[in-house]
């Protein structure tokens, strides 16, 4: 839905994530892995609980991925500022709501969300009328990336300093770039102040999943292609550890699906899983 040529609604990915965010808080027995009703607020659509994606059984799997990350991505910014690190920075932020869930810690931490003008105004407009506050930590970084801006440019005009150390989060954008953009991105994230993290999840090769897994993730693949957004690259863990040292990374660490769940997961009965085929690298400077 386009309101006028400067806000345009958040793309269907974005609206998903904060639908299945609050579908786990209002469906799945406590206690939640990740609470996050406030991007519902925001979309604010009528009978979303009817939407096939929102189906419990269809998104079990999916919802699980999704807050499993996304607990993974917060733990890791609070553990970061108790070692003073306090600059947060959201690549694709979309709908996030960490400023407004959270707001001791964010009254603490400089917050940069990055992402595209048009669905990004779209997000304070809604943030204004549904009353959530924007705290002055909160720094809105439009990026035009069809009319060639560096994102990286537009965040240090934000105010971001890069001679101090940061947690820069990537979420579901690498399985959408090629190989040769994904270590051009991990060779820039190497150069951020010692004592910086780079968050970013990737997919799994296909021959390292389970049948049932593999024929999932080719049916997705099949949609996503015919959507006009094919998936380029997909990793085995050495081989994005191995990139990321390449890039100049001290240290770089596999996060796998097994992790996430034996963290976060394992103690549950309601069989919440988020499966293998996303996980996570963590590259430290």
């Amino acid at each position: 839905m386009t309101v006028d040529k400067n806000l345009i609604a958040p793309e269907h990915t974005a609206v998903r994530v904060a639908l299945w965010r609050a579908l786990h808080v209002q469906i799945d027995p406590a206690p939640h892995v990740f609470s996050d009703e406030l991007g519902e607020k925001l979309v604010a659509e009528e009978n979303w609980r009817s939407r096939q994606d929102m189906n419990p059984d269809f998104s079990k799997g999916m919802r699980a991925s999704i807050v499993g990350r996304a607990r993974l991505i917060e733990d890791l910014v609070e553990e970061q500022f108790q070692k003073g690190v306090t600059q947060y920075v959201i690549l694709g932020a979309g709908l996030d709501t960490f400023a407004q869930r959270r707001p001791e810690l964010a009254s603490q931490i400089q917050i940069f969300e990055v992402d595209q003008p048009g669905p990004q105004a779209w997000k304070q407009k809604r943030l204004s009328e549904a009353g959530l506050a924007t705290p002055p930590s909160l720094h809105f970084v439009p990026v035009d990336f069809e009319a060639g801006q560096s994102w990286w440019a537009q965040l240090l005009a934000a105010g971001f300093d890069s001679s101090k150390p940061a947690v820069i989060v990537s979420t579901g954008v690498s399985m959408y770039l090629s190989k040769e953009t994904n270590m051009t991105t991990l060779q820039q994230m190497a150069k951020l102040a010692p004592g910086s993290i780079f968050a970013m999840t990737f997919m799994l090769a296909l021959d390292l999943l389970e049948p049932q897994e593999k024929a999932i993730m080719e049916f997705v693949m099949k949609r996503t292609a015919e959507a006009g957004t094919p998936f380029l690259s997909l990793f085995a863990p050495d081989e994005i550890v191995a990139m990321a040292k390449q890039a100049g990374f001290k240290n770089a660490e596999y996060v796998s699906g097994a992790d996430i769940y034996q963290r976060y997961f394992a103690s549950r009965s309601d069989g919440l899983n988020a499966g293998n085929a996303e996980a996570f690298l963590l590259g430290m400077t």
